[in-house]
C-alpha cells in the first residue's frame, strides 16, 4: 500500500463504484476500499444470512424461504428509468455487458382509496379510472401539447412559456383537477413533493416527457431492472474499474482520513499502513457521519431521515393484476402528508427470491416521530406480510464542496424511486474532481422481453 494513487475511493456503493469506473476509463490511478467483506454498501443487495445478520443478529433465517443463494433482497428500493440518465452511463461504459435486464411490469398509482395502473398508452389513458370523460379529454388535450412542444416554434406554445410561467398555471390553463394534477407530478413526473408546483414549468416538462419516452420504449412501464438485484449495478462499474487498472480491497478497515497541516487531503490510514493519493471520495459513514472528526471538524450533515420496510410476502400485492413486479406510488395529497409513499416489489422473475416468494420495499421521508406509523398506507396495500424489516437512515450531505481539501464526500441515496438523483451526483462530484463536465455518448439497451 506504499505507492501513490491519484484517488482514493471509498465505500463500493453504487455513486463511488460509477465514480471509480469513469475515473479509471478517464486514465486516472485508483484505489477502491471497502469496510464490508462485500460490494454496495448502503446500495448493496443482500442473501437472507445477510439480511437477517444486518437487521436480526441473533435469529438464523426460515428454512421454509428456501435457499440461500436464491436472495439478492436490495436495502435501496430504486428502479432504473428507461430512458434516464443511469442508462446512458450504462450504455456509454460498456457495463451492459456484464448485466441482463427485465422490465417492471407494472406502474401504479394510489388515489381515494384503491389502485390503478397509470396509463402507458393513449388507450389506457382512456379506459383508465383515475379519470372522469370530460377530465380525459382535457388530459389527452394536455399531453398532445408536451408531445408537440417545440422550443424554436411558437406556434406549439399555446401563449405557455415554460421557462417563466408555473407548473400550476400550465394545469389551470389546461382546467385539470388537482387528482389529475397528483397523479401526473408525482407518479410520471415522479416528484416527492408539491414544492415543484409554484416552480417553473420545465424541469416538470422534462420529466414528464423523459417518463413518457421510457414508456414508449419498452411498454409495461417505464422501469427496467437489473437480474440479481441492484447490488450487480455498483459490482459492474467495479468490473469496469479493475479492467482499467482500478485496485479494489474490500474487508479493510479505515482508520483515518489523513491530512497536512493545512488541512489538505494526504493519504487514508488503515491500521499502521497508510496509502498516499491526491483526493479522496468517499460516502458520508467514511467521514464521520454526522460526528466532529478530524480535530472537530464536521464534514457531512443530516439533510434528514429515510424510513424502509423490506417486507417479504408470499404473494403478489392485491389489484395490481398479479403483477411480478410493480411500482405504487401514494401521492402525498392522497394521505394528508407532505412526502409521498412509494412501493417497489420484486420477485423470483428478477432472480432476487425463491419461487412464489415477493420481496416489496415500502419507503417514505420521515416527517414525524413515529416513522413506523407514517409508511401503514403503504403496509396496508400489501395484504399478508410473511416478515418485515425496517430501517429508518439519516440522509447525509457534505458540509463542503470538497476543492479546498481534497476531500469529495457523496451524498446519502435519497427516497426517490429511480437513479436520476444518482446520476446528478456522479456528475457533480465527477465536474469538482476533474474539473470538467462528464460527457457520454449515445447507444441502446437491451431488455429481456
Amino acid at each position: 500500500m506504499d505507492e501513490e494513487y491519484d484517488v482514493v475511493v471509498l465505500g463500493t456503493g453504487l455513486t463511488e463504484c460509477i465514480l471509480s469506473g469513469l475515473l479509471s476509463v478517464e486514465g486516472k490511478k485508483v484505489l477502491h476500499m471497502d469496510r464490508n467483506d462485500y460490494y454496495g454498501g448502503d446500495s448493496a443487495s443482500l442473501n437472507l444470512t445477510q439480511l437477517y445478520r444486518q437487521f436480526r443478529p441473533d435469529q438464523s433465517p426460515p428454512a421454509e424461504l428456501g435457499r440461500d443463494r436464491d436472495y439478492a433482497v436490495d436495502l435501496v428500493p430504486k428502479f432504473i428509468i428507461a430512458s434516464g440518465e443511469l442508462t446512458k452511463i450504462l450504455v456509454h461504459t460498456d457495463v451492459t455487458r456484464y448485466l441482463e435486464f427485465k422490465q417492471i411490469a407494472g406502474s401504479f398509482v394510489y388515489r381515494d382509496g384503491k389502485i390503478s395502473k397509470v396509463p402507458s398508452t393513449e388507450m389506457e389513458a382512456v379506459k383508465s379510472p383515475l379519470m372522469g370523460l370530460f377530465e380525459k379529454r382535457r388530459a389527452k388535450k394536455f399531453f398532445e401539447f408536451l408531445q408537440g412542444w417545440k422550443d424554436e416554434d411558437p406556434a406549439t406554445h399555446q401563449g405557455i412559456d415554460l421557462d417563466k410561467d408555473s407548473m400550476r398555471s400550465v394545469y389551470e390553463k389546461f382546467g385539470l383537477e388537482p387528482g389529475t394534477q397528483d397523479f401526473i407530478g408525482h407518479a410520471m413526473a415522479l416528484y416527492l413533493d408539491d414544492d415543484y408546483i409554484d416552480k417553473s414549468a420545465r424541469p416538470a416538462y422534462d420529466r414528464i416527457v423523459l417518463y413518457t419516452s421510457s414508456m414508449a420504449r419498452y411498454g409495461k412501464s417505464p422501469y427496467i431492472y437489473p437480474l440479481y438485484g441492484l447490488g450487480e449495478l455498483p459490482q459492474s462499474f467495479a468490473r469496469l474499474s479493475a479492467i482499467y487498472g482500478g485496485t479494489y480491497m474490500l474487508d479493510k478497515q479505515i482508520d483515518e482520513i489523513v491530512t497536512d497541516a493545512d488541512g489538505k487531503f494526504v493519504g487514508v490510514r488503515s491500521g499502521t499502513e497508510t496509502v498516499k493519493a491526491k483526493q479522496v471520495i468517499g460516502d458520508p459513514s467514511y467521514f464521520g457521519a454526522g460526528a466532529a472528526k478530524d480535530g472537530g471538524k464536521v464534514r457531512v450533515m443530516e439533510e434528514g431521515k429515510v424510513i424502509r420496510a423490506i417486507c417479504i410476502l408470499k404473494h403478489p400485492i392485491p389489484g395490481t393484476d398479479d403483477s411480478d413486479s410493480v411500482q405504487i406510488i401514494i401521492p402525498q395529497n392522497q394521505v394528508n402528508r407532505r412526502n409521498d409513499i412509494y412501493i417497489a416489489m420484486v420477485s423470483s422473475t428478477h432472480n432476487v427470491c425463491a419461487k412464489d416468494v415477493y420481496v416489496a420495499i415500502v419507503s417514505t421521508i420521515v416527517e414525524t416521530d413515529k416513522p413506523e406509523l407514517e409508511i401503514q398506507p403503504g403496509l396496508q396495500l400489501l395484504g399478508p406480510i410473511y416478515d418485515k424489516f425496517v430501517s429508518v437512515s439519516p440522509i447525509y450531505m457534505p458540509t463542503a464542496d470538497g476543492e479546498s481539501d481534497n476531500i469529495f464526500i457523496t451524498r446519502s441515496y435519497d427516497a426517490t424511486s429511480h437513479f436520476e438523483t444518482v446520476v446528478e451526483e456522479v456528475q457533480d462530484v465527477w465536474k469538482r474532481v476533474i474539473g470538467k463536465d462528464l460527457v457520454l455518448k449515445k447507444r441502446e439497451v437491451e431488455v429481456e422481453q
